[in-house]
């Protein structure tokens, strides 16, 4: 071996070595590092709570409320976060020393709202649909009682979603009471209070975290018919409760439906006077069309017409003819005319064909014969 050969080696086993011993420190590092957070009591929540359960202990805020801190212990035990030992302070990051720094809101609105950024550490795909929600547009309009996460799931508390089914109407109770009452009373609502749960709550209807409503400059009104299609389209779910699916298909062939897909599809963002499913039965309240306070009963049909069609007369709503495609024993005389002319116009056309087949027939044959005589 050459000298320069063994100086190159030399120099790099020292640098092969120097490199172990970093890799070396880092890792005891890095593993003193856990192990410290794992004995920090600050990470095992029993420390929080030896102060906080039980709590009479408040805070006066600007706004001259007063901010409880007392925590139920078995509550939090027994929530979705307990049961994983989710910690306190991975959601209450702004605690890092005790005392504890004073908290800056204002008021216990705004000490809701501060907390709502929390939950996006954990839960940040659905943290990022409520900024583009109508709760989130509100709020920046200036109505701070616009729902975020710990309105609706809880705080210390937190269920799993949604479970029972009957809850979810509850809890959009807290801010639209007026609503849930409407929804309570309509077919929907008192199914779903019957132990049905295949009939749609608010989420259904409005989305989860990413809540749209019918406010201005909204396409929700547009597509709404598509909402409404996630059920009464569905041939399995519609079978289940002897409701047909032409619900939803005959209205798309007809002319309302026809120009509300064609608004859909060429101007989604632009309203059309055109009327869409709820227009005729009702948004929350809607009944069964064989209540008598259904808007879609035969008695009441006119009144509802008359909300597009003001000079409608009192036989105007006898020429629709329901969701029910014609049949003899729906509509029988609508069905004949229509079997007539299925029949009657394709014999009209095919003897029309006919008799020009056979006169081009005749005038070629005439023709044949001419040229041979000459």
């Amino acid at each position: 071996m050459r000298r320069g050969d063994g100086t190159r080696m030399h120099r790099f086993g020292r640098i092969t070595v120097l490199g172990a011993l970093i890799i070396g420190a880092t890792i005891l590092i890095a593993g003193q590092s856990r192990a410290s957070a794992q004995t920090d009591p600050r990470w095992d929540n029993s420390y929080c709570l030896s102060c906080h359960e039980g709590s009479t202990a408040e805070i006066s805020l600007p706004s001259g409320e007063t901010l409880g801190v007392a925590v139920d212990g078995d509550a939090y035990a027994d929530s979705v976060h307990g049961k994983l030992d989710v910690a306190c302070v991975l959601c209450h990051t702004a605690i890092t020393t005790y005392p504890h720094d004073p908290i800056t809101a204002k008021s216990r609105r705004d000490f809701t709202v501060q907390m709502y950024t929390a939950c996006l550490t954990c839960h940040y795909p659905e943290y990022t649909q409520t900024r583009d929600s109508d709760h989130e547009r509100a709020r920046a309009d200036g109505v701070m009682e616009a729902a975020v996460c710990t309105d609706c799931h809880g705080s210390h508390d937190v269920q799993p979603p949604g479970k029972p089914r009957t809850s979810i109407p509850l809890m959009c109770r807290k801010c639209h009471s007026e609503i849930y009452d409407a929804y309570e009373e309509s077919v929907h609502g008192e199914a779903l209070t019957t132990g049905n749960p295949d009939v749609p709550t608010c989420t259904d209807c409005h989305g989860v975290h990413d809540v749209k409503g019918p406010h201005v400059n909204s396409p929700f009104r547009l597509f709404s018919p598509q909402i409404c299609a996630a059920c009464h389209a569905d041939k399995a779910l519609m079978d289940k409760y002897d409701i047909s699916t032409n619900v939803f298909s005959s209205y798309l062939s007809d002319f309302h439906g026809t120009t509300v897909v064609l608004f859909e599809k060429l101007a989604p963002g632009q309203q059309t006077n055109k009327p869409v499913c709820v227009d005729c039965h009702g948004v929350h309240d809607i009944k069964a069309p064989a209540d008598v306070d259904s808007s879609v009963y035969k008695k009441n049909l006119l009144a509802t017409c008359r909300r597009c069609h003001p000079d409608a007369t009192t036989n105007f709503p006898d020429a629709w003819l329901s969701h029910y495609a014609p049949s003899p024993t729906e509509a029988p005389l609508v069905y004949w005319v229509n079997t007539f002319y299925k029949i009657l116009i394709p014999t009209v056309i095919g003897a029309m064909l006919l008799a020009v087949l056979l006169d081009v027939r005749r005038r070629l044959a005439a023709r044949l014969r001419g040229r041979r005589r000459g």
